[in-house]
């Protein structure tokens, strides 16, 4: 088969980027019937589906150059309506290893059955129109709305690497396939948002505890607990990088208010002495001067009566505000 042995070709020694492994992880999934298998094919058809008349036949036409969607396409197709597919492969553009993938179903009677059975294919006053967006009845049930989210996913979306940042994108060719995606992601109780880029409509998830639901809904289960393991070390190293900040933001403050304690008890030394000042000052005042590095709790330990944290910085303080009184000429020792 053409598509299994270009398979094989690239298999083999290649780094697959993160969203390229989610891919091939749920492409290799299917959903829990034939209903399920239709809500995929629905969303195959609504992002690459063509349709032309080949030879005087009305023709269906699947063109990608994601091999992961040939692969599903194909299968769903064979294993759903068990029908001829013509499968071709050519380069694209003057890069002969891009690969695009064709996949043809001819006939009328064929493709309408594909059709009808996507609900892209309806009869509306007895004339046939093809529309492309997501049918309520295709959806109707969750296997089949996570079956439509995994195919979507496979042709239109990506995912950033979670070593670098969080982000979940699906890019839509038309504002209404754009809301009914972004609407159907968010009956799982998400909040996928959508914006415009260019000429295309992209519906987005930012938030990593969203983006692992949403693997979990496609059923890529590997990749989700390979994204919960970058998130554990991520939130550890940033729990971390928050302690020794907020520990660092303390010692700063702990060795500014030290600094100011010595320079107001070298002050009152200078001036009037430290003799002067009662009992109990004094003493805080040549333990200070001692022990400049140590914390108030330490320092109240050293005292002749011990006291706890706050009885030091309160007398720090008050040896503070005869530093300051001295300093503008109105001191008094007392």
């Amino acid at each position: 088969m053409l598509l299994m042995k270009y398979n094989n070709a690239c298999a083999g020694g290649v780094n697959l980027s993160f969203s390229s492994k989610v891919k091939r992880e749920i492409s290799e999934h299917f959903g829990n019937g034939r209903h399920c298998d239709i809500a995929e094919l629905s969303a195959f058809v609504n992002m690459y589906g063509q349709f032309r008349e080949f030879g005087g036949k009305f023709c269906l036409k699947i063109q990608t150059d994601n091999l992961e969607v040939a692969k599903k396409a194909f299968t769903l197709l064979q294993k759903t309506f068990n029908m001829n597919i013509e499968i071709s492969l050519k380069s694209n553009g003057k890069k002969r290893s891009n690969k695009v993938y064709i996949l043809l179903v001819r006939g009328d009677e064929e493709v309408q059955r594909i059709l009808r059975a996507t609900g892209i294919l309806l009869k509306e006053n007895d004339v046939d129109l093809i529309e492309k967006k997501i049918y309520p009845t295709i959806v109707g049930s969750i296997c089949c709305r996570r079956a439509y989210i995994r195919a979507a996913f496979i042709s239109t979306g990506s995912v950033n690497n979670p070593e670098k940042n969080y982000h979940l994108e699906f890019v839509l060719p038309t504002e209404v396939l754009g809301v009914q995606l972004r609407d159907l992601i968010n009956t799982f109780e998400l909040d996928a948002k959508m914006v415009v880029r260019k000429s295309n409509y992209i519906v987005y998830l930012k938030e990593g505890e969203q983006i692992v639901d949403l693997l979990n809904i496609v059923g890529a289960h590997v990749a989700l607990m390979d994204l919960e393991n970058v998130r554990i070390v991520k939130e550890m190293r940033n729990d971390i990088n928050r302690k020794v900040n907020c520990e660092a933001a303390n010692l700063s403050k702990v060795v500014g208010a030290a600094v100011k304690q010595i320079e107001d008890i070298a002050y009152i030394d200078e001036t009037i002495g430290l003799h002067n000042l009662p009992e109990q000052l004094e003493e805080i005042a040549h333990l200070r001067l001692e022990y400049s590095d140590i914390s108030l709790k330490e320092l109240g330990s050293y005292l002749a009566e011990p006291v706890g944290k706050s009885g030091v910085n309160h007398r720090l303080r008050k040896i503070s505000n005869i530093a300051e009184l001295l300093r503008e000429g109105k001191g008094e020792s007392k």
